[in-house]
C-alpha cells in the first residue's frame, strides 16, 4: 500500500489554524542537546519524520529521547561513548549532518557520514569541515565517512560565507562546536536565520556565551562545561507562509495563528505587493485575497531575504495570479525539479538557469503528478487546490518531513484534499489516470 493525497481544488478556504514548531529549529536544537551534562526539555516540537529521523541518530549516539504525544521531547545522555553517526541513518536526511560539531567537542572524535536526504543539487559540506578545521580538529575522509578529532578545540575567526551565502547548518555546527573551544571564537559571515538565534539562546540557557546571534558576525566565549534546560522551538516560519499562500490561492481568507510575523517579512511585503489582504494582530496573521492577485517577482536570497523555501509555492501561486513575473533562486540555483510538474498541472513556465518566468492566469486543471522533494510537494498542494477536478499526488512521504497532518489541517479550512490508500497495480494506476482525465 502506498499514500496518496487526492485534492479536488477550487475550494475557498476560511477559518484559523496554527502553526506548528520549526523544524528548521529543532533539528539542529536536538543535536545540540549532546553537549548537555544534564537533561534538557523542549517544547514545541513537530511531530514529523525528520524528528523521528534524528531521534534514531541521537539514540544510536547513546541519548535517551522521549517523545511525549503534547510536543514535548526530553533528551538525556546514557552512554558518552558512542561517535558513530551511521550511513543508514544520515542519508535519510542532510540534517543528520548538525552532529558532527556537538560531538567532537563533547567527546573529542566524530564519526559523521557524508549527508543524503536532498535533491536540491551539489550542496558540499566544506564550509562545516573548514569551520571545524579552523578550531583545530584535525579532519580526514574515510569510505564516505566525515573522522573528525580533537584533544582540545581552541578559538579561531572563521569565514563561513559561501558562494550562494551562509551556510545555516555550517553555522550551526561551528556554533556549537565553538562553546567548548578555548578562548573565543569570532564566526563572520554566520547564517542570520532566526533557526540560528533560537540554537543561541538554547546554548545560552545551557551556560554557554555567545553573542550577536542574528547578525552576521557572532562571537563565542567557550566554556568547560553546559548544563541541562527547558525551551520551546520556535514557530515554523515556512509552514506559516504555506498556509497564509494556501488562503491566497483558492481566494479564501484564512487566519495563520501563533507565529512571529518579523520572521516572514520579506514573504508579507511581497503578499501586500501582489494585493493580498494582510491583517497583523500580534502572533496571529490573516490574509484575504477576495479579487485576483498580481504576479510579483521574487529573489530568494539568505535571511533576510525571500526564502528559498518558499519559492517554489510562490510559483504555485503566480501561475495563477495576473500578469508575468521572474522568480529568481541565489540560495539553490537549480532548486526547479517541481517545474515538469507544475507544467502538467497546466502551468506556463520557461525555465532558463536559475530563474524562471511564470506566465500568470493560468488555468490550472487536476492530474497525477509526482513531488519530488519537500517544498516541492508543498507546491503541488498549493497549485491542486486552485485547480479545477482531481489531483492525485505521489510522493507524500517528502511532506511527512516538514509539514504536520497538512492534508488534515486545510481539510478543516474547507479543502477538499484526504489521503488515501493505493496499491500500486498498472490497473490503479490507469483508474487514477482516468479518473483525473475526466
Amino acid at each position: 500500500m502506498t499514500d496518496r493525497l487526492r485534492i479536488i481544488g477550487g475550494v475557498p478556504l476560511h477559518g484559523s489554524v496554527t502553526v506548528s514548531g520549526s523544524k528548521n529549529a529543532a533539528l539542529p536544537i536536538m543535536a545540540a542537546a549532546i553537549l548537555a551534562d544534564e537533561p534538557v526539555t523542549l517544547d514545541n516540537v513537530p511531530n514529523l519524520s525528520d524528528v523521528a529521523t534524528l531521534g534514531e541518530v541521537l539514540s544510536v549516539l547513546g541519548l535517551d529521547v522521549d517523545r511525549c504525544n503534547d510536543g514535548r521531547m526530553r533528551l538525556a545522555t546514557l552512554n558518552s561513548r558512542p561517535t558513530t553517526a551511521p550511513y543508514r541513518l544520515v542519508r535519510r536526511m542532510r540534517a543528520s549532518f548538525c552532529v558532527l560539531g556537538p560531538l567532537l567537542a563533547r567527546r573529542g572524535i566524530a564519526r559523521v557520514a557524508l549527508p543524503g536526504g536532498c535533491n536540491l543539487g551539489h550542496r558540499p559540506v566544506d564550509l562545516h569541515l573548514r569551520g571545524l578545521t579552523a578550531l583545530g580538529a584535525d579532519i580526514r575522509l574515510n569510505r564516505g565517512n566525515v573522522i573528525a578529532q580533537a584533544k582540545q578545540l581552541r578559538g579561531a575567526r572563521i569565514n563561513m560565507l559561501g558562494p550562494h551565502g551562509p551556510t545555516v547548518t555550517g553555522t550551526a555546527n561551528v556554533l556549537c562546536a565553538a562553546t567548548f573551544a578555548r578562548g573565543t571564537t569570532i564566526i563572520d559571515g554566520a547564517a542570520r536565520e532566526p533557526e540560528i538565534v533560537d540554537l543561541a539562546e538554547f546554548l545560552v540557557k545551557l551556560g554557554a556565551r555567545i553573542e550577536g546571534a542574528g547578525t552576521p558576525t557572532i562571537a563565542v566565549h567557550g566554556v568547560d562545561q553546559l548544563g541541562g534546560t527547558t525551551h520551546r522551538i520556535i514557530p515554523d516560519r515556512i509552514e506559516a507562509t504555506t498556509l497564509l499562500l494556501a488562503g491566497a490561492i483558492t481566494r479564501g481568507c484564512v487566519c495563520v495563528q501563533g507565529i512571529v510575523p518579523q520572521h516572514l517579512s520579506a514573504v508579507l511585503e511581497a503578499l501586500a505587493a501582489a494585493g493580498a489582504e494582510l491583517k497583523i494582530a500580534g502572533k496571529n496573521i490573516t490574509i484575504g485575497a477576495s479579487t485576483g492577485l498580481r504576479a510579483m517577482s521574487v529573489t530568494a536570497r539568505p535571511y533576510p531575504g525571500f526564502p528559498s523555501d518558499v519559492q517554489s509555492q510562490w510559483m504555485a501561486l503566480a501561475a495563477v495570479s495576473t500578469g508575468r513575473c521572474v522568480i529568481r533562486d541565489e540560495v539553490f540555483p537549480h532548486r526547479w525539479r517541481h517545474v515538469a510538474e507544475m507544467l502538467r498541472l497546466g502551468a506556463r513556465i520557461q525555465l532558463q538557469g536559475s530563474e524562471a518566468t511564470i506566465y500568470g492566469d493560468s488555468p490550472l486543471r487536476g492530474c497525477p503528478v509526482t513531488s519530488s522533494d519537500l517544498r516541492a510537494s508543498a507546491a503541488l498542494v498549493l497549485a491542486a487546490l486552485a485547480a479545477q477536478g482531481p489531483t492525485y499526488m505521489r510522493g507524500t512521504h517528502h511532506l511527512n518531513r516538514g509539514y504536520v497532518d497538512l492534508e488534515k489541517r486545510l481539510a478543516k479550512l474547507g479543502s477538499n484534499i484526504e489521503r488515501i490508500q493505493i496499491t500500486p497495480t498498472p490497473e490503479t494506476h490507469s483508474a487514477v489516470v482516468d479518473s483525473c482525465s475526466t
